[in-house]
Protein backbone atom coordinates (compact mmCIF):
# COMPACT_ATOMS: atom_id res chain seq x y z
CA UNK A 1 0.00 0.00 0.00
CA UNK A 2 1.38 3.39 -0.86
CA UNK A 3 1.21 6.16 1.85
CA UNK A 4 0.69 9.50 0.20
CA UNK A 5 1.44 12.45 2.83
CA UNK A 6 -0.25 15.72 2.07
CA UNK A 7 -1.99 19.06 3.89
CA UNK A 8 -5.15 17.58 4.38
CA UNK A 9 -8.50 19.03 3.36
CA UNK A 10 -8.86 22.88 3.74
CA UNK A 11 -9.51 26.52 1.71
CA UNK A 12 -12.60 24.54 0.25
CA UNK A 13 -10.67 22.32 -1.54
CA UNK A 14 -9.82 18.09 -0.85
CA UNK A 15 -6.64 19.29 -0.56
CA UNK A 16 -4.77 22.27 0.15
CA UNK A 17 -1.68 21.82 -1.73
CA UNK A 18 -2.02 21.89 -5.52
CA UNK A 19 1.40 19.05 -5.85
CA UNK A 20 -0.39 16.93 -3.45
CA UNK A 21 -3.83 16.92 -5.41
CA UNK A 22 -1.51 16.17 -8.82
CA UNK A 23 0.37 13.24 -7.17
CA UNK A 24 -3.11 12.04 -5.58
CA UNK A 25 -5.05 12.71 -9.18
CA UNK A 26 -2.46 10.77 -10.94
CA UNK A 27 -2.37 7.64 -8.12
CA UNK A 28 -6.28 7.17 -8.78
CA UNK A 29 -5.36 7.68 -12.63
CA UNK A 30 -3.36 4.57 -12.46
CA UNK A 31 -5.68 2.90 -10.21
CA UNK A 32 -2.98 2.22 -7.36
CA UNK A 33 -4.41 1.84 -3.42
CA UNK A 34 -3.16 4.47 -1.68
CA UNK A 35 -3.98 5.45 1.81
CA UNK A 36 -2.83 9.25 3.17
CA UNK A 37 -1.61 10.48 6.14
CA UNK A 38 -1.26 14.24 6.97
CA UNK A 39 2.10 15.44 7.47
CA UNK A 40 4.40 18.84 7.25
CA UNK A 41 7.36 19.77 4.57
CA UNK A 42 10.02 19.20 7.02
CA UNK A 43 8.92 15.58 7.38
CA UNK A 44 10.10 15.48 3.87
CA UNK A 45 13.11 14.00 2.49
CA UNK A 46 13.61 17.09 0.23
CA UNK A 47 11.32 19.80 2.68
CA UNK A 48 8.04 19.63 0.74
CA UNK A 49 5.08 18.21 0.06
CA UNK A 50 4.01 15.55 -1.52
CA UNK A 51 6.21 12.80 -0.61
CA UNK A 52 5.08 8.92 -0.57
CA UNK A 53 6.72 5.80 0.73
CA UNK A 54 6.19 2.91 -1.06
CA UNK A 55 7.64 -0.05 0.04
CA UNK A 56 9.54 1.24 2.29
CA UNK A 57 11.42 3.87 -0.23
CA UNK A 58 10.57 7.58 0.27
CA UNK A 59 9.95 9.64 -2.73
CA UNK A 60 9.12 13.61 -2.72
CA UNK A 61 8.65 15.60 -5.12
CA UNK A 62 5.33 15.40 -7.40
CA UNK A 63 7.17 14.94 -11.11
CA UNK A 64 9.37 12.26 -8.86
CA UNK A 65 6.43 10.16 -7.83
CA UNK A 66 5.15 10.42 -11.07
CA UNK A 67 8.25 9.13 -12.65
CA UNK A 68 8.47 6.17 -9.71
CA UNK A 69 5.02 5.10 -10.42
CA UNK A 70 5.68 4.92 -14.14
CA UNK A 71 8.36 3.16 -13.54
CA UNK A 72 7.76 0.93 -11.11
CA UNK A 73 4.36 -0.03 -12.14
CA UNK A 74 4.37 0.48 -15.65
CA UNK A 75 1.80 3.27 -16.21
CA UNK A 76 1.52 5.64 -18.70
CA UNK A 77 0.10 9.13 -17.92
CA UNK A 78 0.28 10.22 -21.23
CA UNK A 79 -1.50 7.53 -23.24
CA UNK A 80 -1.71 7.62 -26.14
CA UNK A 81 -0.36 10.92 -26.94
CA UNK A 82 1.83 11.72 -29.70
CA UNK A 83 5.29 12.82 -29.35
CA UNK A 84 4.26 16.19 -30.26
CA UNK A 85 1.13 15.99 -27.83
CA UNK A 86 3.63 14.89 -25.09
CA UNK A 87 6.12 17.83 -25.77
CA UNK A 88 3.26 20.47 -25.58
CA UNK A 89 1.61 18.84 -21.81
CA UNK A 90 5.22 19.14 -20.53
CA UNK A 91 5.49 22.98 -21.88
CA UNK A 92 2.20 23.46 -20.07
CA UNK A 93 2.72 21.88 -16.80
CA UNK A 94 6.14 24.02 -16.68
CA UNK A 95 3.75 26.98 -17.34
CA UNK A 96 1.88 26.16 -14.88
CA UNK A 97 3.79 25.03 -12.11
CA UNK A 98 5.94 27.73 -12.54
CA UNK A 99 3.80 30.99 -13.16
CA UNK A 100 0.54 30.63 -12.17
CA UNK A 101 1.40 28.31 -9.09
CA UNK A 102 3.31 31.37 -7.83
CA UNK A 103 0.43 34.15 -9.05
CA UNK A 104 -1.84 31.64 -6.75
CA UNK A 105 0.31 31.38 -4.10
CA UNK A 106 0.66 35.64 -3.99
CA UNK A 107 -3.07 35.87 -3.50
CA UNK A 108 -2.92 33.64 -0.86
CA UNK A 109 0.08 34.22 1.31
CA UNK A 110 0.65 37.83 0.12
CA UNK A 111 -2.66 39.04 0.14
CA UNK A 112 -3.03 39.85 4.06
CA UNK A 113 -7.37 39.34 4.40
CA UNK A 114 -6.52 36.08 2.43
CA UNK A 115 -3.72 35.00 4.39
CA UNK A 116 -5.34 35.74 7.87
CA UNK A 117 -8.49 33.64 6.54
CA UNK A 118 -6.16 30.82 5.52
CA UNK A 119 -2.49 30.07 6.06
CA UNK A 120 -2.14 31.57 9.23
CA UNK A 121 -4.05 29.20 10.83
CA UNK A 122 -1.69 26.76 9.83
CA UNK A 123 0.04 27.96 13.37
CA UNK A 124 -3.12 28.13 15.33
CA UNK A 125 -1.27 24.59 17.21
CA UNK A 126 1.58 26.62 18.52
CA UNK A 127 2.35 27.78 21.47
CA UNK A 128 0.37 31.06 22.33
CA UNK A 129 3.64 32.93 22.48
CA UNK A 130 4.97 31.78 19.69
CA UNK A 131 2.18 31.67 17.11
CA UNK A 132 2.26 35.13 15.87
CA UNK A 133 6.02 35.15 15.43
CA UNK A 134 5.72 32.01 13.33
CA UNK A 135 2.87 33.16 11.19
CA UNK A 136 5.25 36.43 10.18
CA UNK A 137 8.33 34.33 9.89
CA UNK A 138 6.25 32.16 7.31
CA UNK A 139 4.39 34.96 5.59
CA UNK A 140 7.69 36.84 5.04
CA UNK A 141 9.66 33.30 3.63
CA UNK A 142 6.89 32.75 1.20
CA UNK A 143 6.71 36.39 -0.03
CA UNK A 144 10.63 36.18 -0.66
CA UNK A 145 10.23 33.07 -2.74
CA UNK A 146 7.04 34.63 -4.72
CA UNK A 147 9.83 37.70 -4.99
CA UNK A 148 12.34 35.18 -6.67
CA UNK A 149 10.10 33.70 -8.72
CA UNK A 150 9.65 37.03 -10.53
CA UNK A 151 5.65 37.61 -10.33
CA UNK A 152 6.61 39.25 -6.81
CA UNK A 153 8.89 42.05 -8.56
CA UNK A 154 5.86 43.46 -10.67
CA UNK A 155 3.23 46.04 -9.37
CA UNK A 156 0.01 43.79 -8.46
CA UNK A 157 -1.97 44.67 -11.61
CA UNK A 158 1.16 43.67 -13.78
CA UNK A 159 1.16 40.25 -12.22
CA UNK A 160 -2.59 39.79 -12.54
CA UNK A 161 -2.71 40.48 -16.31
CA UNK A 162 0.59 38.39 -16.77
CA UNK A 163 -0.99 35.21 -14.64
CA UNK A 164 -4.58 36.20 -17.02
CA UNK A 165 -2.25 35.38 -19.87
CA UNK A 166 -1.64 31.91 -18.82
CA UNK A 167 -4.92 31.11 -17.89
CA UNK A 168 -6.03 32.04 -21.21
CA UNK A 169 -3.48 29.97 -23.08
CA UNK A 170 -5.01 26.52 -21.27
CA UNK A 171 -8.36 28.36 -22.00
CA UNK A 172 -7.51 28.52 -25.83
CA UNK A 173 -5.90 24.48 -25.03
CA UNK A 174 -8.98 22.80 -23.32
CA UNK A 175 -11.17 24.90 -25.98
CA UNK A 176 -14.37 22.85 -26.40
CA UNK A 177 -12.20 19.51 -25.39
CA UNK A 178 -13.23 18.07 -21.98
CA UNK A 179 -9.52 17.86 -21.19
CA UNK A 180 -6.35 19.15 -21.80
CA UNK A 181 -5.11 17.22 -25.08
CA UNK A 182 -8.49 15.51 -25.92
CA UNK A 183 -10.89 13.54 -24.81
CA UNK A 184 -9.28 11.47 -22.24
CA UNK A 185 -6.98 13.10 -18.85
CA UNK A 186 -3.34 12.86 -19.10
CA UNK A 187 -1.06 13.46 -16.19
CA UNK A 188 -0.86 17.17 -17.12
CA UNK A 189 -4.52 17.47 -16.19
CA UNK A 190 -3.96 16.43 -12.52
CA UNK A 191 -1.63 19.58 -12.68
CA UNK A 192 -3.81 21.94 -14.42
CA UNK A 193 -6.55 20.69 -12.02
CA UNK A 194 -4.53 21.78 -8.67
CA UNK A 195 -3.70 24.75 -9.56
CA UNK A 196 -7.14 26.07 -10.92
CA UNK A 197 -8.87 24.84 -8.22
CA UNK A 198 -7.04 26.58 -6.15
CA UNK A 199 -7.05 29.50 -7.96
CA UNK A 200 -10.96 29.13 -8.13
CA UNK A 201 -12.04 27.84 -4.85
CA UNK A 202 -14.41 30.21 -3.37
CA UNK A 203 -12.68 30.32 -0.06
CA UNK A 204 -10.68 33.07 -0.87
CA UNK A 205 -11.21 36.27 -3.10
CA UNK A 206 -8.92 38.05 -5.21
CA UNK A 207 -8.34 39.49 -8.70
CA UNK A 208 -6.51 36.26 -10.03
CA UNK A 209 -10.04 34.65 -9.13
CA UNK A 210 -12.02 36.99 -10.52
CA UNK A 211 -9.86 36.85 -14.04
CA UNK A 212 -10.37 32.99 -13.79
CA UNK A 213 -14.12 32.76 -13.40
CA UNK A 214 -14.14 35.05 -16.67
CA UNK A 215 -13.06 31.56 -18.76
CA UNK A 216 -16.26 29.34 -18.39
CA UNK A 217 -14.57 26.57 -20.16
CA UNK A 218 -11.70 26.78 -17.30
CA UNK A 219 -14.31 26.29 -14.25
CA UNK A 220 -16.22 23.89 -16.44
CA UNK A 221 -13.25 22.14 -16.47
CA UNK A 222 -12.22 21.64 -12.43
CA UNK A 223 -16.21 21.13 -11.62
CA UNK A 224 -15.70 17.94 -14.58
CA UNK A 225 -12.12 17.09 -13.15
CA UNK A 226 -13.68 17.42 -9.39
CA UNK A 227 -16.31 14.74 -9.93
CA UNK A 228 -14.18 12.67 -11.52
CA UNK A 229 -11.80 12.15 -8.44
CA UNK A 230 -13.44 13.67 -5.48
CA UNK A 231 -17.70 12.60 -6.58
CA UNK A 232 -17.89 13.02 -2.61
CA UNK A 233 -16.36 16.57 -2.35
CA UNK A 234 -19.02 18.52 -1.91
CA UNK A 235 -17.72 21.52 -4.58
CA UNK A 236 -20.82 22.23 -6.51
CA UNK A 237 -22.22 23.48 -3.21
CA UNK A 238 -19.40 25.24 -2.51
CA UNK A 239 -19.79 26.99 -5.77
CA UNK A 240 -23.16 27.73 -5.71
CA UNK A 241 -22.98 29.16 -2.15
CA UNK A 242 -19.92 31.66 -3.70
Amino acid sequence: MITLYGFGAGFGLPEIGPFVTKTEVQLKMAGLAYRKEKSRPPASPKGQLPFIEDDGELIADSTFIRAHLEGKYGFDFDAPLSLQDRAQAWAFERMIEHHLYWAMVGARWVDPENFAKGPAHFFDAAPEHLREKLREDAQFRVAENYLLSGLGRHAPDEDIDLAARSLFALSVQIGDKPYLMGDSPCGTDATAFGVLAGILTPFFTSQLRDRAAQFENLEAYVDRMMLRYFPDFAWKALRQAA
